[in-house]
């Protein structure tokens, strides 16, 4: 009874360990992560391209104007007495400003655009920062958790070690077969008629010995009976 109730803790301990909420937490937060980093991915790349359209839009509206800067110097320096050729650069001196208007109108829009695209990557870097600081943090209990776990579970261990070694090698082992088939019950007490294994009700008799299934004795000299029902080895009430 005593190697059980050390088997059963340290099931017990095993099940704990397995279906931690902090694993759950640590869980959910990852699959967070693994769900926003496409999405994070996409938002920067649209960002992106259009960063880098404003700035070529930036860069052709400077030169356009730089352009038309130089055309209007020419005009003015002097150089240039023809009504006819004056008359030329001035046109082009008008489609430079119109199209370097045209293409700060564009980079209006597109600024706009690039503000909202701004919003959206901020929040969702802020829902995987707080997805990644939910990991860590989860990831920390669970090991913390896991930890102290492990140490009750190499504690009872221990013990059941030491009880197990008072115990007959054959008797033993008939306790791990009797374990293996009843899912955790290798041995259980009987009180009054009933096993604490599976809380059976055996009906009273005098002679427990010759009604509950066949029976051996082992080194201890002690007569070993089951439990009909779940197969524990029964152990009488004192």
């Amino acid at each position: 009874l005593v190697v059980q109730e050390h088997d059963t803790a340290a099931e017990s301990l095993r099940h704990r360990r397995a279906t931690l909420p902090e694993r759950e937490l640590l869980t959910k937060a990852d699959a967070e992560i693994t769900e926003l980093a496409p999405l994070l991915a996409d938002a920067r790349a649209r960002r992106d391209a259009v960063a880098r359209d404003v700035s070529r839009l930036e860069d052709e509206a400077s030169s356009a104007a730089a352009k038309a800067t130089e055309v209007e110097k020419t005009m003015y320096s002097g150089a240039i007495s023809s009504p006819r050729e004056l008359q030329a650069m001035q046109a082009d001196v008008q489609q430079l400003q119109r199209h370097r208007s045209t293409l700060e109108d564009r980079e209006l829009e597109l600024m706009e655009s690039q503000e909202a695209l701004d919003a959206e990557v901020s929040e969702l870097e802020t829902r995987d920062t707080t997805a990644r600081e939910s990991s860590a943090r989860a990831r920390a209990d669970v090991a913390a958790i896991e930890a102290a776990i492990d140490a009750e579970l190499s504690s009872e261990h221990a013990a059941r070690t030491d009880a197990a070694a008072g115990l007959p090698a054959d008797l033993l082992a008939l306790y791990e077969r009797c374990r293996a088939q009843a899912k955790g019950i290798g041995a259980a007490r009987l009180l009054g008629n009933t096993c604490q294994g599976c809380r059976l009700t055996i009906p009273a008799s005098e002679a427990i010995l010759d009604t509950i299934g066949p029976t051996r004795r082992y080194a201890t000299g002690d007569a070993v009976i089951h439990c009909d029902n779940c197969g524990a080895i029964l152990v009488p009430e004192a």
